[in-house]
């Protein structure tokens, strides 16, 4: 019985996926060294040595599948692949470093040159464009890549998509888990050659060289394991920008997409959850923004967490859906009477002002003993009301008041982590920075 793998989402950024990208890594570069492996490589040396005797006949024996009938099956690609590495076989790009932007027609044209040039196969030798000799390097190539990767990283680089989604630059991946260096192999497709999506038309780097032919979908052989994948900076006819991945929004991450997802939410309502604008590193305003949007569509549970994910992507590159509204006017409590020594009425008690320092700004900080449960105080009250021209009031049911809650907690940690602040620098409790930046 055969087993069909299927990868997960390249732009998932859980654990589990984050730890199963790093193992298929490590077991591209750990290639089986048995017996076997070792009479294999005697064998290609063999037959190598055999075709240089008997030249043009060992071409035209090479030339026999190509020639064949089209449900005449194909051998098995001889496609061993070498490691990650960057051009000519420097330092490789790391999976999750920029993408670069391209057109499927770029994709295309770059692959024939390759065809056209009919460029050696060869797992451990560099082209003069600086990409590896072998399936997942001709595939880096066409994608525009800035290194060559192997096919258990390219998915790294790339979103799973159904058969039917398929167009020309997208690529089919198979990944041999017994024999991850050897056995695996890419094809870049490159359009239907029928109407019944039972060929195409194979871009592919195997021995002796470079071809492009009409294949059978998925391939001549393993055909039921081929996963289609799209390359992420590939434009999307539809809207212009393709989703890049979720990998690069949340907590720690710093990159153009950041920024051009908040310039987007800017345009579109969002600029209040902003204090010195958008940036390309991910802040709690970035969330804030993003589930403020996701909002505005009627979204609710996981559908509005404050990541953006392809439909939110769409929506905003698109100028589609429902602008973020304007902020509610937070409600103000009622006054609470004051009538001392009558029954059943409370009493306010007695809040001392905020102290004031001649010389200092308008507002001096009071000091961290007058914040925390079971704090009642002017500072606590004017603490929250800046919070909320400030666009942080989110997590007030009733206003601001002079009573310490955790509401007034939650907003200073909004501010804090909105400043790009983490652990206990972000713990919603004001000191003397964090009123500075409020009040400054």
């Amino acid at each position: 019985m055969e087993f069909t793998e299927v990868e997960p989402d390249g732009g998932c950024g859980c654990p589990g996926c984050g730890a199963r990208s790093l193992a298929r890594l490590h077991a591209a570069r750990t290639p089986a060294a048995g017996p076997a492996t070792r009479g294999a490589r005697r064998a290609a040396v063999l037959v190598a040595a055999v075709g240089t005797v008997l030249g043009g006949a060992t071409s035209a024996i090479a030339a026999v599948p190509r020639a064949a009938a089209a449900d005449t099956p194909a051998p098995t690609p001889t496609s061993p692949q070498g490691e990650v590495a960057g051009p000519y076989g420097g330092e490789g790009e790391q999976p999750r470093a920029l993408l670069r932007a391209t057109t499927r027609e770029e994709i295309l044209a770059r692959a024939q040159v390759w065809v056209d040039r009919k460029v050696p196969y060869a797992m451990s030798r560099y082209w003069s464009d600086g990409y590896r000799q072998d399936c997942s390097g001709f595939i880096s190539m066409a994608w525009g890549l800035g290194s060559s990767q192997t096919t258990w990283t390219l998915p790294n680089f790339a979103d799973r998509i159904a058969k039917d989604d398929l167009e020309p630059g997208d690529a089919l991946i198979y990944n041999d888990s017994a024999n991850p260096q050897g056995g695996s192999h890419a094809v870049l497709f490159g359009g239907w050659t029928d109407s019944s999506h039972t060929r195409y038309t194979a871009y592919e780097q195997t021995s002796p060289n470079t071809i492009k032919r009409s294949t059978p979908y998925a391939y001549w052989s393993h055909s039921s394991s081929y996963l289609p994948y799209r390359y992420r900076g590939v434009a999307a006819a539809a809207d212009g920008e393709a989703f890049p991945g979720s990998v690069w929004f949340g907590i720690g991450q710093t990159n153009q997409y950041v920024k051009r997802l908040g310039e987007m939410l800017v345009q579109r309502g969002a600029g209040r959850f902003y204090t010195e604008g958008a940036d390309a590193t991910w802040s709690e305003a970035d969330r804030r923004a993003t589930q403020a949007f996701q909002q505005a569509q009627g979204w609710t549970g996981t559908e509005a967490d404050g990541v953006p994910g392809k439909e939110t992507w769409a929506l905003l590159v698109a100028g589609r859906g429902r602008d973020v509204p304007p902020q509610a006017p937070q409600p103000v409590p009622p006054p609470v009477p004051t009538v001392p020594g009558v029954p059943g009425v409370p009493t306010v008690p007695t809040v001392p002002p905020v102290p004031r320092v001649p010389g200092a700004p308008a507002q001096a900080f009071p000091g961290t003993d007058a914040f925390g449960p079971g704090r009642v105080n002017a500072a606590v009250q004017l603490l929250g009301e800046q919070l909320v021209r400030r666009g942080y009031g989110g997590f007030y049911t009733v206003g601001p008041g002079p009573e310490w809650t955790e509401g007034d907690r939650r907003n200073v940690e909004a501010f804090q982590l909105a400043q790009g602040w983490t652990g206990t620098e972000a713990d919603g409790y004001p000191g003397p920075h964090t009123w500075r930046l409020l009040f400054g």
